[in-house]
């Protein structure tokens, strides 16, 4: 179904840019001024992707809801400060990926991502990608992934029919709130969940670098 209008959204963190340093060191930095102990790198960097809210409750479910929200201030502090002195990177490929789907007719760019939209917008603005994105499905406005909510917005606001859009990310929340939203996933490798984690949340299929991907989403609308 060539023809078609088509939907392809982007998570952000672990997908387009690499922001594990930035993430980790305010995460340690929020722990250690509330006075509790940062779990390993390998778990912190697991809940990336959800809200802010619902990955601190996940790294420290036994904490009452004040501790929770004081390390969420943190967080967001901490996070800010580093921003302001130096930006995560795209991933290598990314630009020009974006830059050539940007370029089809036929195609439609958009982000679902665990980000607020300050941080998003920061984002873009450093990478002048201001204007890339129709729709922009932030977590201020919405439940936390996996929940079909951004997903399902983006389709609503772009007018693309769910079946020609596909939803890209690096973690399980990523292909399983699209798949609950209806629409196709694509995991690639080089983000913050093992393959073997997309693989089981039902990624429809799985890429190790940004030069597969137009190719791999040609082939998808194809078979659509």
């Amino acid at each position: 179904m060539t023809g078609l209008r088509k939907l392809v959204l982007f998570d952000v963190d672990g997908t387009l840019v690499d922001s594990q340093d930035h993430i980790h060191a305010a995460m340690a930095h929020a722990f250690a001024v509330t006075g509790q102990m940062l779990p390993p790198r390998a778990e912190v960097l697991s809940i990336v992707g959800l809200s802010l809210a619902e990955a601190v409750a996940r790294l420290m479910p036994e904490a009452g809801a004040e501790m929770q929200t004081a390390v969420v201030e943190a967080y967001k502090s901490s996070f800010g400060v580093m921003r302001a002195k130096s930006m995560s990177p795209l991933f290598p490929g990314a630009r020009a990926v974006l830059t050539a789907l940007a370029a089809r007719p036929d195609v439609v760019l958009g982000v679902a991502t665990g980000k607020s939209r300050r941080g998003l917008d920061h984002i873009l603005a450093a990478h002048a990608l201001q204007g890339a994105f129709a729709t922009c499905q932030v977590a201020d406005d919405h439940p936390s992934k996996p929940h079909p909510s951004m997903v399902l917005a983006a389709l609503a606001e772009t007018g693309v029919d769910p079946s020609m859009a596909v939803m890209i990310g690096d973690t399980s929340f990523d292909m399983e709130m699209g798949s609950a939203a209806g629409v196709a996933t694509l995991g690639v490798s080089w983000g913050y969940h093992p393959v073997a984690d997309l693989q089981s949340a039902g990624a429809g299929r799985i890429i190790d670098r940004f030069a597969a991907l137009v190719p791999a989403l040609d082939q998808m609308w194809s078979e659509a």
